[in-house]
């Protein structure tokens, strides 16, 4: 059996002169990587892991297997801006997505804001003044154990509050594994499909989005059907992700997706536990080799309370930032968070330290 190869960085440097500038550029981002490992596998198991800096890695490079320089190639791809509307989102630093959950049963602010068109607008407005990018918007919760929800009411919960952001000129993404959501939600005024499914859930979806030319979110979760957390079982779940991750790009190209539509989420939470959860987060850098610009979504989610004595949604803001900030250090380009003030506040102070360290000259004194 043919193995297979994944190219995964290891290493980081504050500013590519702190190596003399032997640092790889993370998909155009502001986070530099100076060592790196080629994982071999083989019917499941690990059969190799080979560590190079990188002059070694370039030297090696001629006589590796193409896909290895594919990976190479999309470490250091350069990601276009989104374009929403008016809005130009750049995927060139870290930008902050905004949760508007229009739901009853959402795990932290579920009934919030459903049925509350004056405190979603205020809710929409505030995290659009601290500095969010966008604003994801969802009408069906996606928790373990959540009912699902018919189609007309999920769409009588996003439609209008898409309407109300699209008239206030933000930047909306619709969350939503439905085509019918889809195509209703683009036509209120929304710029980005958000698919928990990564549109495996019907199979008009993939369709749709390749006819609308809107960019798409891939997010990885086990299961089908309904419960998305179901059939959970890896053998190595950071490699596995990122099979899969692969297998859906490929797919959505070969249904007329374009590339640079395509965006990339592990799922963190989605049938997987702690431990699962943990490892995709300290491998985030990995995933820059599917040449995708990536999501993390890990605001609030269970592992928080998990290593934070059962503290309950509402209580995990540090949790979250500690999670977004390792996103930031790994070069993600969108965090859908519940907490936006306090994230952008986090961003902020994680560029200034990211510009001073570019140019921080005394790095090049022997």
């Amino acid at each position: 059996m043919t193995a297979t190869h994944y190219l995964r960085p290891i290493a980081f440097a504050d500013s590519p002169q702190g190596e003399d500038g032997e640092a790889l550029r993370l998909a155009g981002g502001l986070v530099y990587a100076s060592r790196f490992a080629l994982i071999e596998r083989q019917d499941g198991k690990i059969t190799a892991r080979t560590r190079y800096a990188l002059p070694e890695l370039r030297a090696a490079l001629p006589g590796l297997a193409d896909p290895v320089r594919e990976q190479f190639d999309n470490l250091q791809r350069v990601h276009a801006p989104l374009q929403c509307g008016e809005r130009t989102i750049r995927l060139d630093q870290p930008q902050v997505m905004g949760i508007l959950n229009m739901t009853p049963d959402s795990m932290s602010d579920g009934g919030a804001f459903l049925d509350k068109p004056d405190a979603a607008n205020a809710h929409a407005s505030a995290m659009l003044e601290a500095g969010a990018a966008l604003i994801d918007v969802g009408g069906e919760s996606t928790r373990p154990g959540a009912a699902a929800v018919w189609e007309g009411d999920e769409l009588k919960r996003v439609i209008p509050a898409i309407e109300r952001l699209a008239g206030a000129g933000a930047a909306i993404s619709i969350d939503t594994r439905r085509p019918a959501v889809m195509e209703a939600a683009l036509a209120a005024g929304a710029h980005i499909i958000n698919d928990v499914s990564a549109l495996r859930y019907d199979p008009r979806s993939t369709e749709f989005a390749a006819r609308s030319g809107v960019p798409v979110v891939l997010m990885h979760a086990p299961g089908g059907g309904d419960d998305l957390h179901g059939d959970a079982r890896y053998g190595d779940v950071v490699l596995d992700v990122f099979d899969w991750l692969a297998a859906r790009r490929d797919a959505a190209v070969t249904a007329g997706i374009a590339r640079d539509k395509i965006i990339l989420d592990p799922g963190i939470g989605f049938g997987k536990s702690v431990a699962d959860n943990l490892a995709l987060i300290n491998a985030l850098p990995l995933f820059h080799a599917l040449g995708q610009p990536l999501l993390l979504g890990a605001s609030r989610k269970r592992t928080i309370g998990a290593l934070s004595n059962e503290a309950p949604p509402h209580q995990r803001l540090g949790g979250s930032l500690a999670l977004a900030v390792k996103g930031m250090d790994a070069g993600v380009q969108l965090l859908r968070v519940h907490d936006v003030p306090e994230t952008v506040q986090a961003l902020r102070v994680w560029r200034g330290l990211r510009d001073a360290a570019l140019t921080d000259f005394s790095q090049l004194v022997d």
